[in-house]
């Protein structure tokens, strides 16, 4: 947006120009958007929106002294600001997140104009991983840009979108979903040239009530694309079957599929076939359910006329399966932004197949899965038996249900700093502890425990806790 002015923001935007800018920011127009005003940068454009408690609108004079661009905020709040702070254009919009989407689509489509290429990305879980590992494929070719972290909602993915500079020839964008018609208003911000669903898997049954309406609501992409687009799915899921468009070329990829894994070799390094063409990477990662997101990657990318090849490093983003050692020899799997079954099973995979040592597995409660939620907590439990969990640690309501299907050792506790005040007592060298649950329970507390506590002596394996936890514990 550098080089939009005052008077083309607005226009884009659909806001109404009550004073042009006088901030002297090297260039007509802001570097990026913000809705933050505490973390306002000079030549910013803070855009006010209204929430639940508070209305960001009422900060514009705050951002302006703090060397805003501009402001895009409610009217009422756009005439205080124009009085009070000389300097910083002022921007009047009835909705202000109407206009930041309105604003984002503009851009969007000036970056269209420019060549780049816009990848969206959503899936019941692995949407993340997967818009990192297609991020980390490309970068060496084009200039890429990414959502940050979770800037994947009907405000994160507008915010990640006016981030990418005008140079950008590659934007890789992550969108979640929550309820019908999400994806769809996402979509029609986005405009993708490619469309990945990474898989259809039971999160957010509560709101949606099957897999079907969930795959329904993922297939709003598939539909939102415009003709001559590309869409990624998994191979013969009969979830996103009925979806498919034929003016929107499908490649499937897993097992079956054009994009598949044809080996996995002892130096680290795969081999992927894609029609008669063979595809050598050799990936940072070598998890079973990163490999599966590193083929719809590979499958984008080949969507968008690029193969990929050589050596690829993915940095994944915070708490989504990255391993650290601690003192002792313990390995630590952060693993808790989220979780629903599909994404519990993959982690609990992952530390079966990698664990040099004793398993431990801290598992929290899986968020929104409707009535079924007690079965589907049950199940995880029967799998982590399965896999031979060695010792499993449940940490809220609904995860207590796990150890009906568990014959090991486990340990049931109410919350995460109940969790975190245990596990220490627990621990011994060498052991390989999975930390997973969904947002809402707060696991990363654990995470900071175990990691501050590393001076704490390791209990033997068979040691039970101490007494003096009472019953913030349940053992069997």
């Amino acid at each position: 947006m550098r080089d939009w002015d005052a008077r083309h923001l607005a226009a884009a935007a659909g806001a109404k120009l009550v004073r042009k800018s006088t901030v002297a920011v090297g260039a007509p127009g802001p570097e990026r958007a913000s809705i933050d005003s505490r973390r306002i940068a000079p030549g910013d454009l803070f855009v006010g929106l209204r929430g639940e408690r508070a209305d960001g609108g009422s900060h514009a004079v705050q951002a302006l002294e703090a060397g805003a661009w501009g402001v895009l905020v409610a009217p009422e709040h756009a005439q205080a600001a124009a009085a009070a702070v000389h300097g910083g254009a002022v921007l009047a919009h009835s909705d202000p997140l109407a206009g930041l989407q309105a604003l984002a689509r503009a851009w969007r489509r000036e970056l269209r104009a420019r060549g780049a290429m816009v990848v969206a990305i959503t899936g019941s879980t692995g949407k993340t991983s997967t818009k990192d590992i297609l991020a980390a494929l490309l970068a060496e070719r084009l200039r890429v840009a990414a959502s940050p972290e979770n800037f994947n909602t009907e405000i994160g993915l507008p915010l990640a979108l006016l981030g990418a500079s005008a140079e950008t020839e590659l934007l890789v964008l992550e969108m979640a979903m929550r309820g019908p018609g999400q994806i769809a208003e996402l979509t029609a911000i986005a405009e993708p040239d490619v469309g990945v669903i990474v898989n259809v898997g039971p999160a957010h049954l509560e709101l949606l009530g099957s897999l079907e309406a969930i795959a329904a609501a993922k297939a709003e992409l598939i539909a939102g694309l415009a003709p001559g687009a590309s869409v990624v799915v998994p191979a013969g899921e009969p979830l996103l079957a009925p979806h498919l468009r034929a003016e929107v070329p499908a490649i499937g990829f897993g097992d079956g599929g054009e994009v598949s894994l044809a080996e996995r070799r002892a130096d680290g390094s795969v081999l992927i076939c894609h029609g008669q063409t063979r595809i050598e990477l050799w990936p940072s990662f070598a998890q079973a359910h990163q490999l599966s997101n590193l083929l719809a990657a590979v499958a984008a990318a080949r969507a968008l006329g690029y193969t990929p090849r050589g050596r690829l490093d993915v940095r994944f983003s915070a708490m989504r399966g990255q391993r650290e050692e601690l003192p002792g020899g313990v390995v630590l799997i952060a693993d808790c932004y989220n979780a629903n079954p599909m994404s519990m099973r993959a982690a609990i995979d992952d530390l079966a197949e990698t664990a040099p040592g004793r398993r431990v597995a801290v598992l929290g409660d899986m968020l929104e899965l409707g009535p079924d939620a007690p079965r589907l907590h049950s199940e995880i439990g029967e799998h982590a038996n399965a896999r031979g969990i060695e010792l499993l640690v449940t940490v809220g309501p609904l995860a207590a249900q796990m150890r009906s299907g568990f014959a090991g050792e486990s340990l049931a506790v109410n919350d995460a700093q109940a969790a975190a005040e245990l596990l220490g007592r627990l621990l011994h060298d060498g052991d390989t502890v999975l930390v997973k649950g969904s947002r809402g329970v707060g696991l990363e507390r654990v995470l900071d425990r175990v990691r501050s506590d590393t001076q704490v002596a390791r209990a033997p394996l068979h040691e039970a806790p101490d007494p003096a936890l009472g019953a913030a514990a349940e053992q069997r």
